[in-house]
């Protein structure tokens, strides 16, 4: 498959660690599917810029410094009786991390660890579904790919 669409792509949570930070540890957690999801967002590692500008030859070096996963912002339709949903505003109010995996429409799995930092219901208009806009920071533990 050249490329793929964000047709039926999921996102699991879990606010159960895994025994170990590799595909097997998250394999064997149960995730708990968030619905009515929209929009996953974008997410993975990067560095930070780092420049020092020697008086004698004007040139800048450049370099790799600290590095960030970035963070996540699901999009989703409101539904105060979807169970992931209930999950991610329970971690809202934790300070411990969740455990995420992505599921691709070709099966490939990404699987992240994050903080939930905000998950806030958007009344629209009259035409508009409720929804709520949500932002988890991840954390700097290694971003893992499970092919298909």
């Amino acid at each position: 498959m050249a490329h793929q669409t964000a047709s039926g792509v999921t996102l699991g949570i879990s606010a159960a660690a895994p025994a170990t930070h590799d595909t097997a540890g998250f394999d064997a957690l149960t995730f708990i599917p968030v619905g009515e999801i929209t929009n996953v967002g974008e997410f993975g590692k990067e560095w930070a810029l780092v420049t020092h500008n020697p008086l004698s030859t004007r040139g800048t070096k450049k370099g790799k410094g600290s590095y960030n996963n970035g963070n996540l912002n699901p999009s989703l339709a409101l539904d105060p009786d979807d169970a992931g949903q209930t999950a991610m505003e329970t971690a809202l109010e934790s300070d411990d991390p969740v455990y995420m995996a992505i599921t691709l429409q070709d099966g490939t799995i990404f699987y992240l660890v994050g903080l939930v930092m905000s998950f806030k219901p958007n009344i629209g208009g009259v035409d508009d579904v409720v929804t709520a806009t949500t932002s988890i920071e991840l954390t700097p533990e290694q971003i893992l790919k499970k092919a298909a």
